[in-house]
């Protein structure tokens, strides 16, 4: 279980978002696991992820303290891959963000042919994750399944401001900021690339998925839900 479980949509919402994670176990094998992640995301690379992070300093697209707010619309929004791995300085959990089922499959295949002793397990639907494992050749070993959001729902925003929101696992993206991000592109203020540059610096884990990010506000851009 992990913490993207409570991804906000359907099935077949996650179409285009496949989250790979790496983890050592604590006391078992994680005195020698930080090649053993660098190694898990070098590998990621190869098979073109948009995203890859780590839990302890985010993804890609980072923060900066030395940044007034106003320097964000003027800032390089090109997501730097191999600052994450050179970045990676403990041992934590490693994540590999997927935008097609193709990238996946091939990429938990490789990784499965490394052995690299890791524990390894992914996030996305309960199909697509079927088809992941068949494909590697690795019989499923369990399922965690969100039974998504209880009591006064009608308080909840709509569909897509929570799509969006719930794609950082640690709920760093706040509702209020999707919806403005949402609302600045219905309006031409911001295209849909800078609003999802802005929104992924937020995510503190790094499984942000700007692809699924950018269909999204594509798609609010034109009706709500």
């Amino acid at each position: 279980m992990t913490n993207t479980l409570h991804r906000f949509g359907d099935a077949e919402s996650f179409r285009d978002d496949y989250v790979i994670f790496a983890i050592a176990s604590k006391g078992r094998n994680d005195q020698d696991a930080l090649p053993k992640l660098k190694k898990f995301l070098k590998i990621a690379l190869e098979y073109h992820p948009v995203n890859l992070g780590d839990a302890r300093h985010g993804g890609a697209l980072r923060p900066k303290r030395n940044l007034n707010p106003l320097s964000h619309w003027r800032r390089n929004n090109q997501p730097d891959f191999h600052a994450v791995i050179e970045g990676l300085d403990v041992c934590t959990t490693c994540a590999a963000v997927f935008d097609n089922k193709i990238a996946a499959e091939n990429f938990l295949k490789r990784i499965k042919e490394e052995d690299l002793g890791l524990s390894v397990n992914i996030s996305t639907s309960i199909e697509g994750a079927e088809q992941c494992c068949n494909f590697a050749e690795i019989p499923r070993h369990s399922i965690g399944y969100s039974l998504g959001f209880e009591g006064r729902t009608e308080k909840l925003p709509n569909s897509q401001i929570m799509t969006l929101s719930t794609m950082c696992g640690h709920g760093m993206i706040s509702h209020s900021l999707a919806k403005k991000m949402v609302d600045f592109v219905k309006e031409g203020r911001r295209t849909p690339d800078e609003a999802v540059s802005c929104l992924a610096r937020f995510c503190s884990c790094g499984v942000f998925n700007p692809s699924r990010a950018k269909r999204i506000l594509e798609a609010a851009r034109k009706k709500m839900e």
